[in-house]
């Protein structure tokens, strides 16, 4: 009997694990998953009484062996950073990979030895990276096999809350790891290429210089660009494409707001506060604004970030508690991105019964017969409640769909790779769309890159 070992217990694990528990009985495979947390496995017992549960320390290496020597597959959930201690281990024993994280150089080192092996190590299978991936290719070769060269490529993609739990002022809540929100964009320039011209937007501007979009059914957002729009422009075969865009998508406003903090300087992860534990959170606010003794500090907060008081930038720094003398830090030699992602936390983490939403949206630009078209394509899944989030669906679905094409021969190619093949994203989109993750396309004239669709 076949055997998937899935590493890591998570936000992003619970329709991967339940649609395995369903699949793998139909089909025979043994199931079973590792985590270092006890009562994560008491849970897992509690709901899959028939999947095996053992605790696992990644850093033991003998624990670890034991189980990737074990099993026929792996499924990486663990963070990015971790994989390639899993991964070595796949390779030694012989057996395939699957991860929804991007492919680092250290993984990507691998891939001599991993086609030595005759193995797949298939990554960027989740949601962005992943479905973005499938879902293009699967447009842009549809185009290219019709004879048509591509002009532009746009591509958006968010996790938001979905209108029904949408009852805060910044029309947001936490999906996904809140670290990534709140340290997306820094550690480079956002690079992209418009209309034939490079165009560079520093981490500072990134969240004033943002693109408008419409998604049928669903109303107006807008997107910041990625850091490195240019990066799968190869792997993609747009060599020569005009216009190549890749965003994060949020609600009309979200990046105005963003943008004070920002300006603060509260997104900052490279220093710590000296005796941050002890501060309340007006004080945290204080430390970034100049001293004064007769200015309070929310007079000081709206001269420094040109507020007026009946502006609705005001009104949502104060929904967020932050000028609360009660509220304490309690984080130790913590930095301004840390103490602000727990202020942020209190605020828009999930509830129980609250739905998530994710939205992608493409836009392809494209030359056939001498006539320009463009294609719309959209797509948009609400979760059920904090736990089957939309998240989990569009990141856990394609890995567990991709790990079973891998045990039954499906998905061949070895080397250590992302989904752009037809082979992986062709099987991939239409099981996607069994689960109700569907793509809606529209046709019309091309648009090209219409400069007035963007603000600041």
């Amino acid at each position: 009997m076949e055997n998937i070992l899935i590493v890591g217990v998570g936000k992003s694990t619970s329709y991967l694990i339940d649609y395995l528990s369903k699949e793998s009985r139909q089909k025979g495979i043994r199931l079973t998953v590792g985590d270092i947390d006890a009562g994560n496995l008491e849970k897992l017992k509690a709901s899959y009484p028939h999947i095996r549960g053992i605790r696992l320390d990644i850093f033991d290496r003998k624990q670890r062996e034991e189980a990737v020597n074990a099993s026929d597959l792996v499924i990486s959930m663990l963070p990015a950073r971790l994989h390639v201690e899993v991964a070595r281990d796949c390779i030694t024993f012989g057996k395939h990979l699957v991860t929804a994280s991007y492919v680092s150089d250290e993984m990507q080192a691998m891939d001599g030895e991993v086609k030595k092996k005759g193995l797949v190590f298939m990554n960027e299978i989740g949601l962005d990276p992943g479905i973005d991936h499938m879902s293009a290719m699967h447009v842009i070769d549809r185009i290219r096999e019709r004879g048509g060269k591509i002009l532009l490529f746009e591509s958006f993609c968010g996790g938001l809350v979905a209108p029904e739990s949408d009852n805060n002022l910044w029309n947001y809540k936490f999906t996904w790891n809140p670290r990534n929100v709140v340290v997306a964009g820094q550690g480079g320039t956002a690079k992209f290429i418009q209309e034939g011209t490079y165009k560079y937007i520093p981490y500072h501007k990134l969240f004033r210089r943002t693109e408008f979009l419409d998604v049928e059914g669903y109303g107006k957002f807008e997107a910041y660009a990625n850091r490195d729009s240019l990066k799968y422009r190869e792997a993609y075969g747009l060599e020569d494409v005009l216009t190549l865009y890749r965003g994060t998508m949020r609600r009309v406003g979200f990046s105005r707001a963003w943008n004070m903090f920002v300006q603060l300087g509260m997104t900052d992860d490279s220093y710590v506060m000296e005796d941050s534990e002890n501060m309340s959170y007006r004080d945290f606010v204080n430390a970034f604004l100049p001293y004064s003794p007769t200015d309070s500090v929310e007079l000081k907060m709206r001269h420094y970030l040109k507020i007026d008081q009946d502006d609705i930038m005001w009104n949502k720094l104060e929904e967020l508690g932050l000028f609360s003398r009660d509220k304490k830090v309690e984080l130790s030699r913590a930095t301004p991105a840390q103490v602000l992602q727990k202020i942020l936390e209190e605020r828009w983490s999930l509830e129980e019964d609250d739905k998530d939403m994710i939205v992608m949206y493409h836009k392809f630009g494209y030359e056939l017969e001498g006539k320009k078209f463009q294609i719309d394509s959209s797509m948009v899944v609400t979760g059920e409640d904090r736990k089957f989030t939309a998240m989990s669906k569009t990141v856990g679905l394609p890995v567990a769909m991709a790990a079973l094409q891998i045990l039954e021969g499906w998905i061949t190619t070895p080397g250590v790779q992302i989904p752009l093949k037809k082979e992986v994203y062709g099987p991939i989109l239409k099981e996607l769309e069994k689960q109700g993750v569907v793509f809606r396309e529209k046709q019309g004239p091309y648009m090209g890159y219409n400069p007035h669709n963007v603000a600041g």
